[in-house]
């Protein structure tokens, strides 16, 4: 009981969804679901602070607890 609202939200939107006349941007759509541009800043900024890390590890001893 109480699905009648969900259910006719649903019908609405689908049917919306089925008959409507804009026209879908496929290239945006793309961009999308790439994650974003390709010439994005951030992971090369991540990568630099990578490798800062990566190099201070080699200089010490491994650890071991236990």
């Amino acid at each position: 009981m109480g699905r009648g609202r969900a259910k006719a939200k649903q019908t609405k939107v689908a049917r919306d969804l089925k008959y409507r006349t804009t026209e879908t941007d496929f290239a945006s759509l793309e961009r999308e679901l790439r994650g974003g541009h390709r010439e994005d800043p951030v992971p090369d900024a991540y990568a630099d602070l990578a490798d800062d890390y990566n190099d201070g590890e080699d200089d010490q001893p491994a650890r071991r607890f236990g």
